[in-house]
């Protein structure tokens, strides 16, 4: 498998472990130190912040959600032990495959390679919006 290949096979796993409602496996693919930025803006820094805030998000509003996988994502390698990947995202609140109306989003993931594969350091959730629309 290509360095390509392998960071986005860490994304695909990312959205099985959402689709799944698996905090557990979601928060496993970030490193111990990571940051996770909600589209919202809220920070949450460290991989046991990811799981329990994911588990309470998976038991209560998003329970059921699903998301895709990386789909047609930007990868590029600034060094070979590093992999910024600029991605389409959302999620589906009714357990389809569409996303939900206002849930599209921009994702940009930092992953670093490390003795057990390459995992997620940094995550950024923006949703898309019309900056027309709010003038």
């Amino acid at each position: 498998m290509t360095d390509r290949e392998e960071v986005l096979a860490v994304l695909s796993r990312l959205a099985d472990a959402w689709n799944s409602g698996d905090a557990a496996a979601y928060a496993s693919l970030f490193t111990e130190d990571a940051d996770y930025v909600t589209f919202f803006g809220m920070q949450l820094p460290g991989r046991e912040l990811i799981e329990s805030s994911h588990r309470a998000l998976f038991e209560g509003p998003l329970r059921g959600s699903t998301i895709g996988g990386p789909g047609d994502a930007s990868v590029r390698f600034p060094r070979e032990d590093v992999a910024i990947v600029v991605s389409g995202g959302g999620s589906a609140l009714d357990g389809g495959d569409a996303v939900a109306q206002g849930r599209e989003s921009t994702v940009t993931f930092v992953l670093v390679r490390s003795e057990a594969g390459w995992l997620i350091t940094e995550f950024q959730n923006t949703r898309v919006s019309d900056p027309r629309a709010a003038a």
